[in-house]
């Protein structure tokens, strides 16, 4: 008999993709057969020609789990899929057949599955099926992660609680992602004080941590749908901070720090040859990244050799830098296949932040 659990969360980008990548890894250490769905999808992505949820693919790709990739994804909000939905073009017992089928599928297949919701738990409403009622359809108990914290912690679980208990799912766990390390005693100290008098269990995850809250270079590529020139060898680097390069080189060059990623127009000449000509000085290139160069102005022929011959990694738009910065700013960053090192900094980190055992025992 498969045991399954259901990831809830009280919003978006509270981690429950990373703790799915989590207890992925410690799952497969007791059971030979570990499976994964994601329900409903909101974020459409290809997989060998298969339509997914940009999570399930990401899972499927770190796990080897490509054969089961198109009942990992059994409903995917592609474009126009609400307003067909709406309008009586998709049947209204389709999402929730289509999600039954795929699960008991997936249970066939293997000895433990995890549920990944989507978003808070009411997504998925709009289309007659939302997390807490797949979580009760699907008999599985649910894990509800929630950010850092302590009164936003509650605010939210119990704002999320009351549609759950509405649908009658069981929530037996509250899983802290994202706590400040130095108040984490502290912060799950009240936070067991509150849930634990209501016969909820808590439990702490991840503390904060800004290499996996930061994005890679190849991220940032893709945030600007454009092309990452240079060195393909830090196409995965971590960019830990974002500099506007409007002083003078030489003040630019003496605020950098550790893995600065440098926007700087196409029309400073001085500044791109400069920071060229640095990155490849051991010293310099921990605290430079690469660059982004905005602008309409053509650059120089001589500075756009010594940039190409410098092999720094650079993304070059006809944006403005405040479009650009404006743009990076507002960015979430998200895991992804290509971010090895997150990936396996997770699964490290995994084993000494979770008891799988107590997750094992509310699952069913």
């Amino acid at each position: 008999m498969c045991k399954k659990i259901f990831i809830a969360a009280t919003g978006q980008h509270c981690g429950k993709t990373t703790i799915s990548l989590s207890l992925m890894h410690l799952a497969k250490k007791k059971y030979a057969r570990v499976g994964f769905i994601k329900p409903i999808g909101p974020k459409l992505f290809v997989l060998d020609g298969v339509e997914m949820d940009m999570d399930a693919a990401l899972i499927a790709s770190v796990y080897g789990l490509e054969k089961d990739r198109a009942l990992m994804s059994p409903v995917v909000l592609g474009r126009g899929y609400t307003k067909r939905f709406l309008s009586g073009e998709i049947p209204p017992q389709m999402p929730l057949q289509r999600i039954r089928e795929a699960c008991a599928e997936l249970e066939r297949k293997n000895d433990f599955l995890i549920i990944e919701g989507s978003g808070h738990g009411g997504v998925g409403s709009v289309i007659g099926i939302n997390n807490a009622q797949i979580a009760k359809e699907l008999g599985a108990p649910v894990l509800m992660v929630a950010a850092g914290g302590i009164g936003c912690v509650i605010d939210s679980v119990e704002l999320n609680l009351a549609l759950f208990r509405q649908q009658g799912a069981e929530v037996p766990m509250v899983l802290v992602n994202k706590l400040i390390a130095e108040k984490r005693a502290e912060s799950l100290g009240y936070l067991k004080k509150f849930f634990e008098a209501r016969n909820q269990k808590v439990a702490g995850a991840f503390d904060f941590s800004s290499v996996l809250a930061n994005p890679t270079l190849i991220d940032i590529s893709k945030v600007l749908q454009l092309p990452l020139q240079g060195d393909p060898a830090g196409r995965n680097r971590i960019i830990h901070n974002v500099q506007l390069g409007a002083a003078s080189s030489q003040r630019v060059i003496d605020k950098l720090q550790e893995s600065t990623l440098l926007i700087t127009t196409s029309s400073r000449d001085e500044l791109i040859v400069t920071t060229s000509a640095l990155y490849n000085i051991p010293a310099y290139r921990e605290k430079l990244a690469g660059l982004i160069i905005p602008g309409a102005a053509p650059m120089s022929a001589i500075s756009q050799k010594i940039l190409d011959d410098s092999n720094i990694p650079y993304i070059r738009t006809l944006k403005t830098t405040g479009e650009v910065y404006t743009t990076l700013s507002e960015h979430v960053s998200k895991i992804t296949a290509d971010d090895e090192e997150k990936i396996n900094l997770i699964k490290g980190q995994a084993e000494n932040v979770f008891d799988f055992r107590v997750i094992d025992a509310i699952a069913r």
